[in-house]
């Protein structure tokens, strides 16, 4: 009998809220909407990819009870594939590397995840996400029944959010004028493309990338925060899946979630920053009437020790954010 993807917390996965950021950009003559995907049972974005990479491998009889889920993550898929691995039954074990924060490595040991960290980046190019796959391949050489979820090439991964994530949008707000989506694995922002596109609508989309990511022709530098940017080209990137890339600074999505918590109570994580702040460098020119959408990827408890401890901040960034007192974050953007 096949396994079955669904009932339980599963059904919790999608449907998340879309608010007006009214207070945040209330001198500004756009409106700015942000998708809640922080309020997904996993905790981001990601629980939607891991819930359909999975029932299409399932469905296609790839996946089946006595399978091992192996995955390279830098932290929120992974806690998403642990969630739903528990629910099924499966084991699964997660490769990550020294960015993944410890927050989220005890969340995904919470759901019964295994964590296999890769120490040393790849020779040849200083990175760790191809060390990270290239110890995925040696676990599924290795280990009887190991499935690959590879949410760096999976087409599921960009169906996930077309069906899903961009649908919602539209459902709600119709034909938008703006969408700010963060890029990583690019999976959210090429589903999001394909909707809009297949729709003939004339939407911006506007990449919101880190500073020292490759994946638009970036210069290569260092990355603090997991889940923005990439040291290679993702296999889901296409040159046209976005119309405007911007570029945000660890600094940037600091401010950016700080800015969020002050002015609409909304604790979000590193990313959802950088989307914040990559709208602000933008306002000038964004026209008056126009509805942005900005996708925020996840919550902002994996970041207590990081983005919102000041010390860190301070020592990390060299920003102190003591002398930031005085002034409402949002002043940050004037």
């Amino acid at each position: 009998m096949r396994m079955q993807l669904e009932g339980g917390i599963v059904e919790a996965i999608g449907g998340t809220p879309l608010i007006r950021l009214g207070r945040l950009f209330k001198d500004q003559p756009f409106e700015v909407y942000g998708k809640m995907e922080w309020m997904n049972p996993g905790g981001s974005a990601k629980d939607r990819p891991a819930l359909y990479m999975l029932r299409e491998a399932i469905r296609r009889g790839e996946v089946t009870s006595d399978s091992v889920i192996v995955e390279s993550s830098s932290g929120n898929l992974a806690i998403s594939l642990a969630q739903l691995c528990c629910y099924l039954g499966l084991r699964f074990i997660c490769v990550v590397d020294p960015r993944t924060t410890e927050q989220h490595k005890q969340i995904i040991r919470s759901f019964h995840g295994e964590i296999d960290l890769v120490t040393e980046p790849d020779a040849e190019t200083g990175e760790f996400l191809p060390a990270r796959i290239r110890r995925v391949g040696e676990l599924v050489g290795q280990i009887p029944n190991a499935y690959w979820t590879n949410q760096y090439g999976s087409p599921d991964n960009a169906k996930a959010h077309m069906e899903t994530t961009m649908s919602e949008i539209g459902e709600q707000l119709g034909p938008i004028d703006y969408l700010f989506c963060g890029v990583s694995s690019c999976g959210t922002i090429r589903g999001c493309m394909e909707y809009i596109r297949s729709r003939g609508w004339s939407t911006q989309i506007v990449a919101v990338d880190a500073e020292g990511s490759v994946i638009f022709g970036g210069e290569k530098g260092s990355r603090r925060f997991p889940g923005l940017g990439a040291g290679i080209t993702p296999g889901l990137y296409r040159h046209d899946v976005a119309d405007l890339v911007m570029y945000v600074s660890d600094l940037d999505c600091v401010e950016g979630c700080r800015a969020l918590v002050r002015s609409e109570a909304i604790l979000a994580g590193a990313s959802s920053g950088g989307v914040i702040s990559a709208i602000r460098k933008m306002s000038g020119s964004i026209p008056e009437g126009a509805v942005c959408a900005a996708i925020l990827p996840d919550r902002g408890e994996r970041y207590l020790n990081t983005v919102y401890n000041d010390e860190w901040v301070l020592q990390e960034i060299g920003s102190n954010p003591s002398t930031w007192h005085g002034r409402l974050e949002y002043d940050l953007f004037t």
